[in-house]
Formats: C-alpha cells, structure tokens, sequence
C-alpha cells in the first residue's frame, strides 16, 4: 500500500503533526507539502493537513479536496489554536466535509497548535470582545503540538492504517 501525507503549514503546527503521522506509518509512503501535490494518482490512502485560520478551513485546502478526492480514501489531520474538545469547533472544521464530498473520509484528527505571535498581537488589538479573549489564550498555547498530541497523532495515523 502506497500512503501519501501532505500538508499545508503556515506556523509549523500542521507539519509537525504531519512528521508525526508519517513517522507512524509502516510500508511505502512519501510526505510533501500540499503545494508541491498535482493530484492523489498512484497513492492508495491520503492523509491531507491543514491549519483551521479565521475559523474556517483555508479556501487552498478546499479547493484541493474538491479536485482532488473523490473516489479517494483519505484521512484528513487539522490543527487549531483552541483546545480539543472547545465547543465552536466543528462549525470550523466541518467545511472539509463538503470539499471532499466524494471521497472515502477514513478519519479525521484535530489537535491544538501554538498560535503565533503575529496573529496573539493582531487579535489583541481587535475591538471584537471575542477576538480579545482568542489572542489572550495564546500565552497557552505555546510548545502546542506537545509530544503527548503529537503521540495521539501517530495512533491515529496506525488505526487509519489498520483500517485497510
């Protein structure tokens, strides 16, 4: 079985996940970013990552999954500043889903990353009240992916992998 693992990385969160996954993964398999991906030819499984930014997936990575899957298995890994599990964020990550509608979803990960300190600074100076709180969880989100995530990352990736 070939495996594929690419990924957009904007801070270095998705990517460090994406190492995380590849590491895991046993037989032929290649990494590359999603920019440097034509199309899923020749790869009988796909892991596709991507940062959630301005609570929603990034329109690059959608149009990628609306082109590129459908017929395809693929398991899709997301980073976010926000901790698992916080209510809001299936309305942001739920997008891919209608991208990649005629693909075969074998899964799905999401985990929090760091937020960078441009963007901390950025939602700092925001009038919106909620962007305020956003920007003052940054300081909490530093050495996000840790290794206890970035281990959650990779038992993903050998269930994903089991699956076949």
């Amino acid at each position: 079985m070939k495996t594929l693992v690419t990924y957009m990385s904007q801070t270095g969160n998705t990517k460090k996940v994406a190492e995380a996954i590849y590491e895991a993964l046993a037989g032929e398999k290649e990494i590359k970013p999603l920019s440097e991906v034509k199309n899923l030819e020749g790869y009988d499984l796909t892991f596709i990552g991507f940062p959630i930014m301005q609570f929603d997936v990034p329109p690059a990575v959608k149009d990628f999954l609306a082109a590129n899957t459908k017929g395809k298995k693929i398991a899709i890994f997301m980073t976010h500043a926000v901790p698992e599990g916080f209510e809001a964020i299936h309305s942001w990550t739920g997008s891919y889903k209608q991208a990649a509608a005629g693909a075969n979803i074998v899964g799905a990960f999401d985990c929090q990353g760091e937020l960078a300190q441009p963007i901390i600074d950025m939602l700092l100076k925001s009038d919106d009240p909620q962007m305020k709180a956003f920007g003052e969880m940054g300081p909490s989100t530093k050495g996000q992916p840790d290794e206890s995530r970035l281990n959650k990352a990779k038992e993903f990736a050998k269930q994903v992998q089991a699956k076949m």
